[in-house]
C-alpha cells in the first residue's frame, strides 16, 4: 500500500545552509507519527518543506502518490492541513470566523456559504472543547485557547492528512492529553513535530528521530525511543515503563548523560 505521506531524498536549507538532508520517510494511512529531535535539529524546517511552505533543496514529497511540487497551493490544501508552531488566529476575527477559514480551499472563488459551513465549524470547535467560544474575539483568547482554535481550523479543513508543529504548545497537561485523544479519535493520518518525548511514546504509533541533520531512527515508540537512542540524540537517560492496562509505553527521563572524561580533567 502506498503511504499516505511519503518523502524521498528530501533536503532543506535556510540561507544556503543545509539543515536536514537525505530524509526518507513514510507515514502510513491512518497512523499517527511523531517527529522528535533536540532543539535546532530541524523539525519545523522539515515540516514546512513537507507541506510545501518552504521549497525543498532536493527530493520529493508525495501525498497519496501525488507529487506536491507539481500542484497548486489550493490543491495542496485539499490534500493536507497544516497547523504551524507559532501560528495564531487573526485578532480582529471571531473564533468561528477563524475556524471557517479552513473551508476556503473548498469554496468556489469569491464564494462564502456561512449556513453550510457553520455545522462544520461547530463540529470542529466541539472536538477541541471550544463551542462556547464561537462568537468570542480571538484577541481575548489565552495561549492554549489559541492553539485549540488553530487545530479546529485544521480539522475544519476536512483533509485526511494533518501535519502539526508542536500541537500541544501552551497547553496544560490536561488539555495536552485531551488534545491527543481528540486527534486520535479523528481517524486521520497525522504527522506531528513534538518536543515532549513521553507524550510521543504514549500517544503515537510511530516515532521519527531527527539527529545531526538526518533521520536517526524510525519505528514504533518502544523500538525507537530506547535508552541508547535517547542518550545519543538527546543526551538524556531514560527508562521504559509499560502500562499494564493500556499496553502503552511510558518514558521516565532521568539525569543528563555523563560528561566526557576530559571535562573533569584538572
Amino acid at each position: 500500500m502506498t503511504p499516505h505521506l511519503q518523502c524521498r531524498g528530501l533536503a532543506c536549507e535556510i540561507s544556503g545552509r543545509t539543515i536536514v538532508s537525505e530524509v526518507d520517510l513514510d507515514v502510513p494511512r491512518g497512523s499517527m507519527v511523531a517527529l522528535v529531535g533536540p532543539n535546532g535539529s530541524g523539525k519545523s524546517t522539515l515540516i514546512r518543506s513537507l507541506v510545501g511552505l518552504r521549497p525543498a533543496a532536493a527530493g520529493h514529497v508525495y501525498v497519496g502518490g501525488t507529487d506536491l511540487g507539481e500542484i497548486s497551493s489550493r490543491q495542496r490544501a485539499k490534500l493536507l492541513a497544516h497547523v504551524g508552531q507559532e501560528e495564531g488566529p487573526t485578532e480582529d476575527l471571531l473564533v468561528g470566523e477563524m475556524v471557517a477559514l479552513g473551508r476556503v480551499p473548498h469554496r468556489p472563488p469569491w464564494s462564502v456559504d456561512a449556513s453550510r459551513e457553520r455545522p462544520v465549524v461547530m463540529e470542529a470547535l466541539e472536538m477541541v472543547g471550544m463551542t462556547g467560544f464561537v462568537d468570542r474575539p480571538c484577541q481575548h483568547l489565552s495561549g492554549g485557547e489559541r492553539r485549540r482554535v488553530m487545530l479546529a481550523r485544521g480539522i475544519a479543513q476536512g483533509t485526511e492528512l494533518l501535519v502539526l508543529d508542536e500541537p500541544t504548545n501552551h497547553l496544560d497537561v490536561h488539555h495536552q492529553i485531551q488534545l491527543m485523544e481528540t486527534i486520535r479519535g479523528l481517524g486521520r493520518t497525522v504527522l506531528a513535530a513534538v518536543h515532549d518525548l513521553p507524550l510521543a511514546a504514549a500517544h503515537f504509533d510511530r516515532v521519527a528521530v531527527l539527529h545531526e541533520g538526518g533521520l536517526f531512527a524510525v519505528g514504533e515508540p518502544a523500538e525507537v525511543l530506547t535508552p541508547e537512542v535517547l542518550e545519543t540524540a538527546f543526551g538524556v537517560r531514560a527508562t521504559h515503563l509499560r502500562d499494564p492496562d493500556t499496553g502503552r509505553v511510558h518514558l521516565v527521563l532521568g539525569a543528563g548523560a555523563p560528561a566526557p572524561a576530559e571535562r573533569f580533567a584538572s
